[in-house]
């Protein structure tokens, strides 16, 4: 099904932080920035750049202020970072961070596994997070983790979803990212979800966030498209994941998925050539191969050399006919 309806489309980066915290050596901050500076200019609605998380907790973005110190910002590009608290906050206002991206769980479990505390604590604290930016004049964006399940929990149920996004809403954030946390989503619960969200709340920047552990992410990328979701998260390579989630694996990839769209006649507004490229200098910087599928084989019509005996097949093949062809005249 070709779509054609040059429907646009948003595309949020987030290897350089859901990705590189999930690296086992760190990589330069120089190389960040570079890498950083070069997305920037493929067409993303939005980069998230790093982490003001303590140094301590994910030390793989212990340099959070010099790389948003130091990019190149583009035009009409929002430079945004995950804020996990008032001190986080600070740090990123002080770097004149485009947007504040902040992070709970609908799952008790997993809050209390992630971030060490209850969900009712996290909304107080991010809450604090939310008075901060709005006196700053910075967007808050809030990802909510497990949305479509828990590892620990199973079925995260569709209220409760709804309820958080009820509250956060409350507090006149901008968007809310629905974030398949451990890949646990499947199409038809993505559509029923991200229609109810959207229904329920139609002033929301709404935003997909999915992981590929179970090989559903494409396919729930295009659910969530035709359930009406217009913003993606997605990580060039399909790197990342999150390290407080048993069986977690790596992002959508951002090729992948980019690729897919445009071939179903989306608008990504992206440079898919300049994503083959920008994944490769990843997989360069995180010394390892990437799961994604297209740097390998290439656009669908990309075009491939015949045989090198091609013309001999060619010849032998038109001698076949033209022998058919004499057999029948004389049986004629």
């Amino acid at each position: 099904m070709n779509h054609g309806n040059n429907q646009r489309l948003f595309i949020n980066e987030v290897a350089t932080r859901d990705g590189f915290q999930m690296e086992p050596h760190f990589i330069p901050t120089d190389d960040k920035i570079a890498l950083i500076d070069r997305l920037g200019t493929l067409g993303y609605s939005k980069i998230e750049v790093t982490s003001f998380t303590s140094p301590k907790a994910i030390p793989a973005l212990r340099d959070g202020e010099e790389v948003m110190a130091r990019i190149a910002r583009k035009p009409g590009v929002v430079y945004t970072a995950l804020v996990p608290n008032l001190r986080g906050a600070e740090r990123a206002l002080d770097v004149r961070i485009d947007e504040f991206n902040i992070v709970m769980s609908t799952s008790e479990t997993h809050n209390l596994s992630n971030l060490r505390m209850t969900r009712e604590r996290s909304f107080a604290q991010l809450g604090e997070v939310i008075a901060l930016a709005r006196g700053a004049v910075v967007p808050v964006n809030v990802s909510l983790s497990c949305v479509f399940g828990c590892p620990m929990e199973g079925e995260v149920p569709q209220e409760t979803v709804l309820g958080w996004i009820d509250r956060f809403a409350e507090l006149a954030v901008k968007g809310i990212t629905l974030c398949d946390t451990t890949g646990m989503a499947y199409p038809t619960q993505v559509q029923s979800l991200c229609g109810a969200a959207m229904t329920r709340h139609p002033q929301l920047e709404f935003t997909a966030h999915f992981h590929n552990t179970r090989a559903m992410g494409l396919v729930n990328s295009v659910a969530a498209v035709e359930a009406g979701i217009r913003r993606f998260d997605m990580s060039l390579g399909g790197i990342g994941g999150c390290p407080y989630a048993p069986g977690a694996t790596g992002n959508v990839a951002t090729e992948d998925v980019v690729h897919m769209l445009q071939c179903m006649g989306y608008d990504t507004g992206m440079d898919l050539d300049g994503l083959i490229g920008a994944a490769a200098q990843v997989a360069h910087l995180v010394r390892h191969d990437l799961s994604s599928q297209l740097p390998r084989a290439g656009h669908r019509l990309t075009k491939h050399q015949p045989p090198a005996d091609f013309a001999e097949i060619v010849a032998r093949a038109a001698a076949r006919q033209s022998a058919k062809g004499s057999a029948k005249e004389t049986l004629a």
